[in-house]
């Protein structure tokens, strides 16, 4: 395990350095938001690569699942920002940060989301040294769980992108489909895919550790880099806070009255 960790370790350490070099090229953190779902699929690969001859189908099974997820997520980015200024948050950063913007962006931005990648892609790893066991229902329960996550987050993306094309619809927030019974469709979609993958992970020897990746996904899309970064750009616009007053900020629930 050590081994496939290290090796691993140093694969996304090399991918986050060259975003970082393309990224003071183009004067553009933004860039890593583009390459976060493609991290994983390359990790993912990676430990096809690393398990060896015999191939292990639940490994296959949710490196497929990831390869889904990634290039959905990153395509959809690029198309999203193509054309477009560095996002909000990262110009911020780079204004706040001042002259140390350079070396803070490769540790603050760039290592980090790397560290992060690499520890939620950990079941991925813990999979490419299991031997295989028969499929059980808790591979199906997984791929329930990670289906109904892919479906929030890809309709979710979908129908706030129909919603920004609209001219008419400028300067609105967004507040109708999966946005009208959570906030955060995407978010939420992102975190249960991965409780998803860990209950399937839970079917190889020690699964059970594998719990700290959804924990942590969870974690920082509730509390550091996802919720709270984006609504803070809207904590004072009206519309924004009497539609937070009624819609649920995470799980889909019924709006308030």
């Amino acid at each position: 395990m050590n081994n496939i960790l290290l090796s691993s370790s140093l694969l996304v350490l090399g991918y986050f350095s060259l975003l970082y070099i393309i990224a003071l090229i183009k004067r553009d953190n933004s860039i890593v938001d583009i390459a976060w779902g493609m991290g994983f699929v390359l990790v993912g690969l990676y430990s096809l690569y690393s398990h060896g001859e015999m191939m292990n189908p639940r490994l296959v099974l949710v490196v497929g699942l990831i390869i889904i997820w990634g290039l959905r997520l990153s395509l959809y980015i690029l198309g999203r920002n193509r054309g477009k200024k560095e996002d909000f948050r990262y110009a911020k950063w780079r204004q706040d940060w001042g002259k140390y913007w350079v070396i803070r962006s490769y540790l603050q931005v760039f290592l980090v989301q790397g560290f992060f990648l690499l520890t939620i892609a950990y079941p991925l790893l813990m999979l490419s040294k299991s031997k295989f066991v028969n499929f059980s229902w808790l591979d199906y329960v997984g791929i329930a769980i990670w289906l109904l996550g892919f479906i929030f987050q890809a309709v979710g993306d979908r129908q706030k992108s129909n919603f920004k094309k609209n001219p008419n619809n400028r300067g609105k927030i967004m507040q109708s489909g999966l946005w009208k019974y959570t906030r955060h469709p995407n978010y939420f979609g992102e975190s249960t895919m991965w409780w998803g993958i860990f209950i399937i992970t839970l079917n190889i020897e020690n699964g059970i550790y594998a719990i700290f990746s959804p924990l942590i996904i969870t974690f920082l899309l509730l509390f550091v880099s996802g919720i709270p970064l984006l609504e803070k750009k809207y904590e004072n616009n009206p519309e924004f806070q009497d539609y937070k007053r009624r819609t649920s900020p995470f799980i889909p629930w019924l709006p308030r009255v």
